[in-house]
């Protein structure tokens, strides 16, 4: 008798807006973290049509939050600073409405960098446009060195979900980023700071598996078997 493959969880994964080439792009290390963490990825385009993007959000097992350009300061209700970068109106849009329909039916959502502070935005929290010069006493954030070379250290605190993942509560992460979270949004949980106090990981307790890291540990899972374990949970959880 010839045995079925076991089905894998559907996995989308959000893409970048390149407004120049008119395409999206995602970086291929996303998709094969979670092929080798045992999920089926699939890349999410930046669609308009609000019914169309709360309609897709069944089609999938789960959402994948990737990382990117700056969110438009004038979701949480401020105006640009000179730091701001480049912003992609269609991805703010479509990742916002992904994350607050998977929250309201307990879809598992996993959100690297900027997918952490969308995920923030999506629920009421707010961002730092530009830590350098919001925050004192802040250390590097947006590193010089290969994009799996770990820069600076994270601590995590007991009992988390994270720091269950990862075995230990201090590690070292890789860093590509200069806005962060600032207010955290109701019912998220701060499990993970930088020693500058930078939030670094945020978990949703409200029920349901909604988790950001603000590193990239799909450049690090060749290196980190610990950031492997991280896409490992994410898929265990899309598999219900």
């Amino acid at each position: 008798m010839i045995k079925k493959p076991m089905k894998k969880p559907l996995i989308g994964i959000t893409s970048c807006h390149d407004h120049e080439t008119r395409a999206n792009r995602l970086a291929l290390a996303y998709i094969r973290a979670l092929e080798e963490a045992g999920g089926l990825p699939v890349i999410i385009p930046t669609l308009k049509e609000e019914e169309l993007i709360k309609g897709i959000i069944d089609t999938f097992d789960g959402l994948l939050l990737s990382g990117g350009g700056d969110p438009d300061p004038f979701l949480w209700g401020e105006e640009p600073v000179p730091e701001q970068g480049e912003i992609e109106p269609w991805r703010d849009q479509l990742e916002i409405l992904l994350v607050r329909g998977a929250l309201e039916i307990g879809k598992p959502l996993l959100g690297i960098c900027r997918g952490m502070q969308v995920m923030n935005l999506a629920a009421g929290g707010t961002l730092y446009q530009d830590l350098a010069k919001e925050k004192e006493g802040l250390m590097k954030h947006m590193q010089e060195a290969p994009r799996w070379y770990a820069t600076h250290g994270v601590t995590l605190i007991p009992g988390s979900r994270i720091k269950y993942i990862m075995g230990k509560e201090n590690l070292r992460v890789n860093s590509f980023h200069h806005q962060g979270v600032e207010r955290v949004a109701p019912g998220f949980l701060v499990s993970g700071r930088a020693r500058d106090e930078v939030i670094e990981v945020i978990e949703y307790q409200e029920g349901g598996y909604a988790l950001g890291v603000q590193w990239h540990p799909e450049t690090m899972v060749k290196r980190d078997k610990n950031m492997a374990n991280l896409f490992k949970d994410f898929v265990s959880a899309c598999k219900g």
